[in-house]
């Protein structure tokens, strides 16, 4: 999708917080993140599997489980400085957080309701307490309609609600969104059962989310 062709906006994410991913592959000896990291101080990865890289990134900082075909076969020199042990300081911490995207959205649509604002107005409030290095919205859908539909449909749900977040004052180049369309459904495949009718599309709500991980300090 277009916005994982987006990963370099991430380059200015992590700054801050590199001399505590020293031991982390991907962050060369000046702290430099070549790669975004998540909360476990693993390199973050998409949901197909994609590493992200940053701006500080380079052909010299490429590791074997992100970029194999640039990582020579011997041992960099630097492997071993690497392994030395860091400073104690905390890594960011992350905290997933689930909206519900009927509280967003109408059923079918990515228009932000009145609710929907409101809701959000209570997480950017939230986020700016804390010392932001990224989130990620991630948009989900139900399964009445086609794949492309859907997948279509969360994005532009993730995109939106971005574009409020950004409004009230979160910084964009901090905001990564991803859209997953209905291939991670919270429901089960027995629970929602029959045609399409007010009773199973409340059934499915669940379904129909936004996704939030947040990645920072306080």
């Amino acid at each position: 999708m277009k916005n994982l062709k987006h990963s370099l906006l991430l380059a200015a994410l992590l700054g801050s917080t590199v001399s505590a991913l020293a031991q982390t592959p991907g962050v060369d000896l000046k702290g430099t993140t070549a790669y975004v990291i998540d909360q476990r101080g693993y390199v973050a990865k998409s949901g197909t599997g994609l590493c992200w890289r940053t701006g500080y990134w380079t052909p010299a900082q490429a590791i074997a489980e992100c970029d194999p075909d640039l990582v020579k076969k011997e041992a960099p020199k630097t492997r071993a400085i690497e392994a030395a042990p860091a400073a104690a300081t905390p890594k960011p911490a992350a905290e997933k957080i689930t909206l519900s995207a009927d509280a967003l959205f109408d059923f079918d649509k990515a228009v932000l309701r009145p609710e929907g604002k409101s809701k959000l107005d209570e997480f950017a409030a939230k986020a700016k307490q804390i010392k932001l290095e990224v989130i990620i919205a991630v948009g989900h859908a139900d399964r009445f309609g086609s794949d492309k539909y859907n997948q279509k449909l969360s994005e532009r749900r993730a995109a939106a609600v971005k574009e409020y977040l950004v409004s009230k004052g979160i910084d964009a180049n901090r905001v990564y969104t991803e859209g997953k369309g209905k291939t991670q459904p919270k429901t089960k495949p027995g629970d929602c059962k029959g045609p399409k009718s007010k009773k199973v599309i409340a059934c499915l709500q669940p379904d129909r989310r936004v996704d939030f991980e947040v990645i920072g300090t306080k």
